[in-house]
C-alpha cells in the first residue's frame, strides 16, 4: 500500500489472518487459533485487582508523559530482582506499547533518511514503522546456520553506511536467543562503527533452556524496549516500556509529550502490581513450554520437520518447502480446510518468507492438540501434494 506520501507501507498480514479466523468463528466453524502472539490467560490476577482498586481512588487522567513514578521505579527494581542490573528510575520511560517505544526510538535516535538493520525474518512493524519515517530499513537476511539472527560478519557484509542495528532476543517469529557472548559482540561491532544499539526485549521471561540476557547487563548505551504484552499477558492493556541512554531522556520526553500526551494511566496504575506475583506468570510460561514440547514432537511427524530453535517466545517458525511456495495460499487453504490459523512467513521476511509459516503456540493446550489433530488429516501436508 503507497500512501499519499509516496511510502510503501505493508499490511501486518497477521492481523489480516485474526480478521479472516475471526469471521470463520462467527459463521459457526471451528478456529485453532495459532496466527497472533497473543496469550491465552488474562492479566495476573493482582493487576486486576489493581485497577479495579485505582478506579475507586484514584484520578484516572493524564499523567507525566514519561510514566507515574511508582511504575518507573517498580521497572527498576525489576531490573535488579530478574537481572541483577541496577537501573536508575530517571532512565525508565513509561510507553503506549513497545509499538510506541519504537517509535519514540526511531524518532530520538536516527535522522531522515538513516539505515538500520533489521535480520529477516523479524517483526513486520520495526521495517513499516520505519518506512513512516522516511528511515532506511536494511534487511539482513539470516539462516538456520546463524540461529536466524545477526552476526558480526553478517554485517560485515551489507554496504554503505549504517546507523544502527535492532535486534530481538527471543525473536518473532523464529523463537530463536542471542547468547551473551554473541550479544556482546553485536554491541562492540556497533559501539566500535558509531551505530546504535537496540534491544527488544519483549519476549523475555519466556525462555525454555536457558534465561535471556538483556543488553543492560554489557552496555548503558543501548535503547532496551519491552512491555507488560507478553510475559505478563497484558497485551490489550497496551503498555510497555524503554530502557535508555541518560542523554537521551530530554528529548524522548518532548516527543512523547507532543505524541502521546501520557501512556494509558489505568494501565500504568495497575502494572505496579504485575511483578508482585511472578509465580502466576511462571506457571503461564510452563504451559507454553508444554505446547512446545508437544508441536516439537508432533509436527515432525507431519512432515514439518524443519523447524527454528525456538529457545524463547511462543512461536515455530516452519519450513514449509516441501509443500508450498506460496505461504500465503497455503495458510489461506489451511484456515479454510482445517480450521487452523498460522501465519505465512512473507509477514517476517519479503524474500524468503513464501516458504516458511509461523505457528503461535500461546493458546492452551487443548487448542494446539486440536491443531494437530486436524493437520495430520490435511491432504496438503503429504509430500508430494504441493
Amino acid at each position: 500500500m503507497t500512501n499519499p506520501s509516496g511510502r510503501e507501507i505493508s499490511p501486518f498480514i497477521a492481523m489480516e489472518v485474526l480478521k479472516a479466523a475471526n469471521q470463520r468463528e462467527q459463521a459457526g466453524d471451528p478456529v485453532f487459533h495459532m496466527e497472533v502472539g497473543q496469550p491465552g490467560t488474562p492479566a495476573p490476577k493482582k493487576v486486576i485487582a489493581a485497577a479495579k482498586a485505582a478506579l475507586d481512588t484514584q484520578q484516572i487522567g493524564y499523567t507525566d508523559a514519561l510514566g507515574i513514578p511508582p511504575l518507573r521505579a517498580a521497572i527498576a527494581r525489576h531490573y535488579h530482582d530478574f537481572y541483577g542490573v541496577e537501573v536508575s528510575p530517571s532512565r525508565v520511560v513509561v510507553t503506549t506499547g513497545s509499538s510506541g517505544g519504537f517509535l519514540l526510538t526511531f524518532l530520538a535516535a536516527f535522522k531522515k533518511g538513516a539505515r538500520i538493520v533489521l535480520a529477516e525474518p523479524g517483526y513486520p512493524a520495526y521495517r513499516n514503522i520505519l518506512s513512516s519515517l522516511d528511515l532506511d530499513a536494511v534487511g539482513l537476511p539470516c539462516h538456520a546456520e546463524t540461529n536466524f539472527q545477526p552476526t558480526p560478519e553478517l554485517l560485515a557484509t551489507l554496504d554503505g553506511p549504517l546507523d544502527g542495528l535492532l535486534v530481538a532476543s527471543p525473536s518473532n517469529p523464529t523463537g530463536t536467543m542471542i547468547k551473551r557472548g554473541e550479544l556482546a559482540a553485536l554491541i562492540d561491532y556497533c559501539r566500535d562503527r558509531g551505530m546504535q544499539f537496540i534491544s527488544d526485549e519483549i519476549y523475555h521471561g519466556i525462555c525454555y533452556n536457558e534465561p535471556a540476557t538483556t543488553a543492560l547487563k554489557l552496555t548503558d548505551d543501548a535503547i532496551v524496549i519491552n512491555s507488560f504484552s507478553k510475559f505478563f499477558c497484558m497485551t490489550g492493556w497496551r503498555l510497555g516500556w524503554m530502557v535508555v541512554p541518560e542523554k537521551m531522556i530530554g528529548l524522548i520526553e518532548k516527543i512523547a509529550q507532543n505524541l502521546f500526551i501520557s501512556p494509558p494511566a489505568l494501565s500504568q496504575y495497575a502494572a505496579i502490581a504485575a511483578f508482585d506475583d511472578m509465580a502466576e506468570m511462571d506457571a503461564n510460561v510452563k504451559v507454553y513450554a508444554r505446547n512446545r514440547e508437544l508441536l516439537l514432537s508432533e509436527l515432525p511427524k507431519i512432515g514439518l520437520d524443519r523447524l527454528a530453535s525456538a529457545d524463547g517466545a511462543f512461536y515455530l517458525y516452519a519450513d514449509v518447502r516441501d509443500f508450498t511456495n506460496d505461504a500465503v495460499d497455503f495458510c489461506t487453504r489451511m484456515l479454510a480446510e482445517t480450521g487452523v490459523a498460522a501465519t505465512p512467513g512473507l509477514d517476517f521476511d519479503p524474500h524468503r518468507g513464501n516458504g516458511y509459516v509461523r505457528f503461535s503456540f500461546a493458546g492452551s493446550t487443548a487448542t494446539i492438540e486440536a491443531a494437530i489433530e486436524q493437520l495430520k488429516s490435511w491432504p496438503s501436508l503429504k509430500k508430494g501434494s504441493r
